[in-house]
């Protein structure tokens, strides 16, 4: 599949296409990555400060879209075909150049007026496993982390931001210590899912799964998220499987009674820990919205929504939350809730206190959650050789939220 030629955006996705007689395809990536930063880095400097007064096509949904091109005097059915041009078709159009089948005075309009590329390529780190970290500068200079993973399976995921770091301060958390730069637009979320696509399509095929499990808290910008995962599956749009499409939150109840009512998107919750004294030191949105809470919610929220379970994520912190008392009370605490249980090993990063808890200990951990019923995975660390894995994206800056006091009974086994 190749891309039309585009002077104001990324040149054509052929580059990552592999050829037998060419170099490795590890080195040709990496040589097409360098040309894509570039190609991308010219782009932004070109357009400067007038694609922010422009209309961004990606943050609109198909009906905004729809009044917005007839505002402009053009048909509604424009619109679609549009739609189509960004989203759909494995077109994934990121410049004029590349909206092929328009009107020419629209796509005339469309030039003058809008802005389709509402992020730029910094720079992307590949891992020793072929996880990839993409960095992505934003139109004020931010930059945001996505990360694609491969699986031998054939499944390849893509892990999107929703914010520039995060106001939640899970204290084993890297993005945490962020803090909050700012949300991300619909526009902004949207694009990491089509750069992944154009990126790594021709490299491991089809991008099967997202999940918002990237920088930020995605129920914290609750209208952004659900805006661009409406995108994401919509059967004109990028069309992954609403059940594919998985969005994580800390536990903003709120929030996630709204996200349970208006998207038919996957859920994930992090759980971390199986008493409130705990739960309150290591992620503070339990002080506002406690276990007893949180998980009532859920039982209300998932009662008439057809075969769902909660995907409860449960990172292992050795001597904090990883003791078999603790497998037995999480047994108690999900029960009644359909679910599946993933135990994920604590990534280290700079400055942190935590440890992770040793692979043995994990596989015990599991056992006592299998032995009772529950369906209960571990999932092993990806890209962690570059920053890639869970809870170690971001950059915190010289001023950083506080470390919360650690109780006394577990000051010992830090």
């Amino acid at each position: 599949m190749a891309f039309p030629r585009c002077s104001s955006s990324l040149s054509s996705m052929t580059l990552f296409c592999w050829h037998p007689r060419l170099s490795s395809p590890r080195q040709t990536f990496t040589s097409d990555c360098r040309r894509l930063i570039s190609a991308s880095a010219i782009s932004s400097e070109s357009v400067g400060n007038l694609t922010r007064s422009r209309t961004m096509l990606k943050g609109m949904s198909l009906g905004e879209l729809e009044k917005w091109v007839q505002s402009n005097g053009f048909r509604p059915a424009q619109a679609l075909m549009l739609w189509k041009c960004l989203y759909g078709n494995s077109c994934w159009a990121q410049c004029p150049d590349e909206l092929t089948g328009l009107n020419k005075d629209f796509k005339r309009m469309l030039t003058e007026n809008t802005d389709m590329k509402p992020l730029s390529v910094k720079d992307v780190l590949t891992a020793s496993d072929g996880t990839h970290k993409i960095l992505f500068t934003l139109d004020d200079g931010l930059v945001i982390e996505t990360v694609v993973i491969p699986c031998s399976r054939g499944r390849t995921t893509v892990c999107v931001s929703s914010q520039v770091g995060c106001a939640m301060n899970c204290q084993f958390c890297y993005t945490g210590r962020m803090g909050l730069r700012r949300h991300l637009r619909t526009a902004e979320i949207v694009e990491q899912a089509i750069f992944a696509r154009r990126l790594f399509s021709t490299k491991f095929g089809s991008i099967t799964n997202v999940v918002f499990m990237g920088m930020g808290e995605p129920l914290h910008n609750i209208d952004n998220v659900i805006k661009a995962a409406a995108i994401m599956v919509d059967e004109q749009g990028l069309h992954f499987s609403p059940r594919k499409v998985t969005v994580s939150t800390s536990g903003l109840v709120p929030q996630l009674k709204r996200f349970l009512k208006e998207s038919n998107c996957a859920l994930a919750v992090s759980l971390n820990a199986t008493t409130d004294e705990v739960r309150n030191w290591i992620m503070p949105i339990n002080r506002k919205y406690n276990l007893s809470l949180l998980l009532e919610t859920l039982r209300e929220g998932i009662r008439f929504k057809h075969k769902y379970k909660v995907l409860f994520e449960y990172v292992m912190l050795e001597g904090v939350n990883d003791s078999i008392e603790d497998a037995r009370r999480l047994i108690e605490l999900v029960r009644d809730i359909p679910c599946k249980i993933n135990l994920i090993s604590f990534n280290p990063h700079r400055g942190s206190m935590f440890k992770p808890t040793r692979e043995e200990k994990m596989i015990e951990f599991r056992n006592v959650l299998a032995e009772a019923g529950c369906v209960v995975f571990l999932r092993l660390s990806r890209g962690d050789d570059q920053m890639a894995a869970c809870g170690q994206l971001g950059e915190p800056g010289e001023v950083q939220p506080p470390l919360l006091r650690v109780p006394l009974r577990f000051q010992t086994a830090l």
